[in-house]
């Protein structure tokens, strides 16, 4: 792991900064409840969590995909602002970070649109310096590609940067673009699940990003 300071700090949203994963269930449980009854339990969706719909409904139903996908979006969209909240220390954290000069960027696997619409609901994005959404590349991550977009408009290196995220396309996005990587306690998931990935680091709190960039072992 290289000793370079980090300057940059790279989020994913959902299930990282903002609390989405009410939404998340409950878009899937409509929008499978409706066309396949009975057949998903809730437990059965936590899979779905991170991959990019195309992938999730694709891998259900190839030949209703965008079908799917749109009444997805529809549900999501109808209800996003009921259910999404911030997690513990977010904005506190990130006005810190911004007010000691480290720059920000989200990258996530959602339309760059709803990315949006959540950053704003939550008061955080002054913050960010760029948004990455799933419409702006070919390919999501863990692809490096998003990652690497955004370092681009950063103008900043992979080695002076943290990609953190609650997934394991976080993760390996990161270790794919060359940054270092921190996966967060608070995942859906798991902390045991996130560590088999191999994040340099494993956030208890958000405001472990303050002592890791200032170099402070966690």
């Amino acid at each position: 792991m290289t000793n370079q300071p980090i300057t940059t700090l790279l989020f994913d949203f959902d299930g990282t900064l903002a609390d989405t994963n009410e939404l998340i269930l409950s878009s899937f449980q409509y929008v499978l409840e409706k066309h396949f009854p009975g057949r998903f339990q809730r437990e059965e969706m936590l899979p779905f969590i991170g991959p990019t719909l195309h992938d999730t409904f694709s891998s259900i139903a190839p030949d209703k995909t965008e079908e799917l996908v749109a009444e997805y979006r529809e549900w999501n969209l109808a209800h996003h602002d009921d259910y999404v909240t911030e997690f513990e220390g977010v904005t506190d954290t990130l006005r810190k970070l911004y007010d000691l000069g480290l720059k920000m960027a989200v990258v996530s696997t959602k339309k760059r649109d709803m990315v949006e619409r959540g950053i704003n609901l939550l008061g955080i994005a002054p913050y960010f310096e760029t948004v990455i959404g799933l419409d702006d590349v070919i390919n999501p991550k863990p692809d490096p590609e998003p990652i690497l977009l955004a370092l681009k408009r950063l103008d900043r290196t992979a080695e002076e940067s943290l990609m953190i995220g609650d997934n394991f396309h976080d993760i390996l996005g990161g270790q794919n673009a060359g940054t270092r990587t921190a996966a967060v306690a608070w995942a859906l998931k798991g902390e045991e699940y996130l560590q088999t990935f191999k994040p340099d680091f494993m956030l208890q709190h958000m405001s472990d990003l303050l002592k890791i960039t200032a170099g402070i072992k966690l």
